[in-house]
């Protein structure tokens, strides 16, 4: 038995991939998306042809408005190929607009439902800034179910959790990046591996939160750089991974253990978080690390937008 067959026991798999072979290839239940991936994927022979024939029959229509058309049109073809939800995430250059947020969401399932596939079948994407976990309160009221991104701290992932919000992906590999970085040659591999990896570290104390204080947010581990990251989280909600460490998985023997048990954080002493504003803003900017990812993904993510934007208008 495989590890990938294995860790399928304890944890929902996700695809983390715009690459529908892939998901094909490995079996996952849902699969994430966001402008990074969806960059990458337009680019490949193999989906060139989705932007030139979505430009090509909606050619009178604003940039914006055809990024939007891109999303839903791989969003569709993921969902022929997944049982369960896709991801599609707002611009970027929206994370510190409640409204603008709210609206965009709400225009993506629209588009999705005139392609007939129902809003439980569509997670959407927000950066878990105090203005996206506002908007995704917002439309978790209206039944538009969320799943929050960039997300590096606990204070952001009870705040998401008091909102209501479905899921979040709190992004393992970017912190252990920050972490190592910061470190320097005095950067010890073997000490910080495993359940020791200060990654790890970050998701677990998370999913022991909600369990331990009995949210329905779903936790889905994300940003992998390596199998050992995976396997210490193993018994996740959810744990989204690229096709190259799917495949690492997947030709590889062995039994996956559980690593995260619910029972053991119910029973654990934990306190509670404080989310009001203040609150949420001051442990936000006290922690280096998470405020230096947040700012920086949105930044990636919305200058990947930009470059996305420039293939539409290069291919009218």
């Amino acid at each position: 038995m495989n590890q990938l067959d294995t860790l399928k026991r304890h944890t929902i798999v996700v695809a983390d991939t715009g690459d529908f072979q892939a998901m094909d290839a490995y079996k996952p239940q849902d699969a994430t998306t966001n402008p990074s991936l969806i960059l990458g994927a337009v680019q490949k022979d193999a989906y060139r042809p989705m932007l030139t024939r979505v430009v090509a029959e909606h050619r009178a229509e604003s940039t914006d408005e055809l990024i939007d058309r891109l999303l839903i049109a791989f969003g569709r073809e993921i969902l022929d190929i997944v049982p369960g939800r896709v991801s599609t995430e707002v611009d970027a250059r929206l994370s510190f607009d409640t409204a603008g947020t709210v609206a965009r969401a709400r225009k993506l399932i629209a588009m999705y439902q005139a392609e007939g596939i129902e809003r439980d079948r569509v997670l959407i994407k927000i950066a878990s800034t105090w203005e996206g976990i506002r908007a995704a309160e917002i439309l978790e009221r209206d039944g538009i179910r969320c799943n929050m991104t960039l997300l590096f701290s606990l204070v952001q992932a009870t705040a998401c959790a008091e909102a209501g919000a479905r899921l979040i992906s709190p992004f393992v590999g970017r912190i252990y990046d920050w972490y190592k970085k910061s470190a320097g040659a005095n950067w010890d591999e073997a000490a910080n591996a495993g359940v020791n990896d200060p990654g790890v570290r970050s998701v677990a104390s998370i999913y022991r939160y909600y369990k331990h204080f009995g949210y329905d947010t779903e936790v889905m581990g994300a940003s992998f750089r390596s199998t050992g990251q995976i396997l210490a989280l193993a018994g996740c909600d959810l744990l989204t991974i690229s096709p190259a460490l799917l495949e690492q998985l997947r030709t590889t023997e062995g039994e996956v253990r559980r690593a995260l048990d619910p029972k053991e954080a119910r029973s654990a002493a934990i306190d509670r978080v404080k989310t009001d504003e203040p609150s949420f803003r001051f442990a936000l900017n006290d922690d280096a690390m998470a405020t230096e990812k947040l700012a920086e993904g949105i930044r990636a993510f919305a200058a990947d937008a930009v470059k996305l934007e420039g293939l539409i208008d290069a291919a009218r």
